[in-house]
């Protein structure tokens, strides 16, 4: 693992896990889903990269309850978690080094590109393009140009860019459906100012 991988897989991603376990947050993202997953068709099968203690599944089982759920999660302790919950297929180590033994449906991150080595951007491109058959899903921090930002004191954890659009440009056969943003100060369902980009495969 590089760096900033043993900054997620260690004490501070063990941090993470307790910050990001109010039950609200599952509400909120039922209805973020349910929003995205609209404009899809035909999804059964739905793989999560980074996926923490697994709340975007948990929510995702809600939203699509018949779908099979995969997930790729590096931190241990968060993997205990995310191993429990009942109909998932989880696995323990790093989205970079990802390589599917089968394809699923949709692919997806959620605040996880943000904090990934831009060096290795490439890599955790690799790994969502090559797992989904048809719609590949993310859910990050956007700005149009690359901007670092100091994440709770550390530097060189945070980016924010342009990731839809990287991956639209490096792969020629990725169309956009849809996009959106999500504001933390909605009156009902807030979250953390996140920008989702739904993309298809236009061959599927």
């Amino acid at each position: 693992m590089d760096a900033t991988e043993d900054f997620w897989a260690g004490s501070f991603g063990d941090a993470y896990i307790s910050r990001n376990s109010d039950p609200n947050e599952i509400a909120r993202r039922i209805a973020i889903f349910a929003q995205i997953l609209r404009r899809t068709s035909g999804v059964q099968s739905i793989l999560e990269l980074g996926a923490n203690i697994g709340l975007n599944l948990l929510a995702l089982k809600a939203v699509m309850p018949g779908a099979r759920l995969k997930a790729v999660e590096i931190n241990a302790r968060a993997y205990a978690q995310l191993s429990n919950i009942p109909d998932v297929e989880a696995n323990l180590g790093s989205l970079l080094d990802y390589r599917p033994h089968e394809t699923v449906d949709l692919a997806f991150t959620s605040g996880v590109l943000i904090h990934i080595d831009p060096a290795r951007l490439a890599d955790a491109y690799r790994a969502l393009y090559e797992s989904a058959t048809r719609y590949l899903l993310i859910c990050e921090y956007y700005n149009p140009t690359r901007v670092e930002v100091i994440y709770r004191g550390h530097s060189g954890k945070l980016f924010k860019r342009d990731f839809a659009g990287e991956m639209l440009d490096r792969y020629a056969d990725l169309q956009l459906v849809d996009y959106g943003f999500i504001y933390r100060r909605d009156p009902v369902y807030p979250a953390d100012d996140m920008t989702w980009f739904l993309m298809r495969k236009a061959s599927s």
